[in-house]
């Protein structure tokens, strides 16, 4: 493997969306990501010439990763891996890129939303790195919470 993390620009927008599609824990289709977030190539290029900023983990050139975030309220957007790359700290290193940024925007707490489901990777790896579950839902996700003084290195 040579992975290489780098911001991302709206030139890595198709290859991210490849990204997110392959993934299955949390599988969705296009056609969802519209309908029911409104998300899609356009709008994301939108965010990203406002508040939103990502980064990416590419492999020999080529999209494996991705996170972003929203500096305008503390959201972790997304973090998508593709199957394969799995559990090699992809997804650990860009949602600490995420996080430092957001928390250097002057954000003293950030939010994500995720499965409430333990039987789930995405469940136990917000955790282990210090996120505190809410107990509140949101479109069937649960809200995670981190505060500054709350990272976990």
């Amino acid at each position: 493997m040579d992975l290489a993390f780098r911001q991302m620009t709206q030139g890595d927008i198709p290859s991210t969306f490849s990204v997110r599609l392959s993934t299955m824990e949390n599988a969705i289709t296009m056609e969802r990501l519209e309908s029911d977030y409104g998300i899609t190539p356009e709008s994301v290029a939108d965010a990203m010439a406002s508040d939103v900023k990502g980064w990416v983990c590419e492999d020999a050139g080529v999209a494996v990763g991705f996170a972003m975030g929203n500096a305008s309220d503390g959201e972790v957007l997304v973090v998508a891996v593709r199957p394969e790359y799995e559990r090699k700290g992809i997804g650990k290193n860009l949602l600490a890129r995420v996080r430092d940024w957001l928390f250097g925007a002057g954000h003293e707490q950030i939010w994500l939303l995720t499965t409430p489901d333990p039987s789930l990777h995405a469940y136990g790896f917000y955790r282990s790195l210090g996120w505190q579950g809410t107990g509140r839902i949101q479109r069937g996700d649960e809200v995670m919470l981190l505060r500054n003084d709350d990272v976990q290195v």
